[in-house]
């Protein structure tokens, strides 16, 4: 699937939201944005990006990981080989989809592996799903000053994004805006340059970082802690 007619970007977000709103989740999601080329108003949209707040499952309160005598991480340690079920992902939704459980290279249950699983199913879509703990204008900041450090501007986040639901409302205006392409929006660099980057830094780094999506093919995921 090469990429997304600009209505059916937007449905297909739509659809996303509408599955956060209704399901229940691997983690509970506070925030989801779309940012890069659908907010840009580019038709097609080439690769759809997606960006979840998730809550830090702390204690799993769901009835499966309640159960007196039930300990639903050794039981899926057993049965899948997968640890940190009722610990870092809900035990009532791995119970009720086991099939959509997801590990890290540890072996342990990786929330946004979790949640791509979930949300997004057909790993031909070119999506991109980011998830944090952190909102996205916070990460945006964190990210950039993680990537000055490192010197790796693939890790930056484009800042340019909408919010399209946040703790339990979903945003019409935002969707109607993305639809009929409203947002105004400046380029990568331009963006870049408004946090903060020169104007050398800025174009190397939307450089890199346009390089780093073209290489990007289908449902990619990436998930940090901040």
């Amino acid at each position: 699937m090469s990429g997304f007619d600009r209505a059916d970007a937007v449905a297909r977000l739509e659809e996303l939201v509408d599955t956060v709103e209704r399901e229940q989740l691997p983690v509970p999601v506070r925030e989801v944005w779309a940012f890069g080329d659908v907010a840009l108003g580019l038709d097609p949209v080439e690769r759809l990006d997606v960006y979840l707040t998730k809550d830090i499952l702390l204690r799993d309160g769901s009835a499966a990981a309640s159960d007196a005598g039930d300990d639903p991480d050794a039981r899926f340690r057993d049965s899948h080989g997968i640890a940190g079920v009722g610990k870092s992902v809900r035990a009532d939704w791995a119970d009720d989809h086991p099939d959509l459980l997801r590990a890290n290279a540890n072996g342990h249950a990786a929330p946004e592996r979790c949640l791509a699983a979930h949300l997004l199913g057909d790993e031909d879509e070119p999506i991109h799903l980011e998830v944090c703990n952190a909102s996205f204008e916070d990460n945006v900041t964190q990210r950039l000053r993680g990537a000055k450090r490192r010197g790796d501007y693939t890790q930056l986040l484009d800042p340019r994004g909408v919010c399209l639901w946040a703790e339990g409302t979903k945003s019409d205006e935002a969707f109607r805006k993305l639809r009929e392409s409203e947002l105004a929006l400046p380029t990568l660099s331009a963006a870049l340059g408004m946090l903060g980057l020169d104007d050398e830094e800025a174009t190397e780094a939307a450089h890199d970082l346009h390089a780093w999506r073209e290489q990007q093919d289908g449902v990619t995921v990436r998930g940090d802690i901040v």
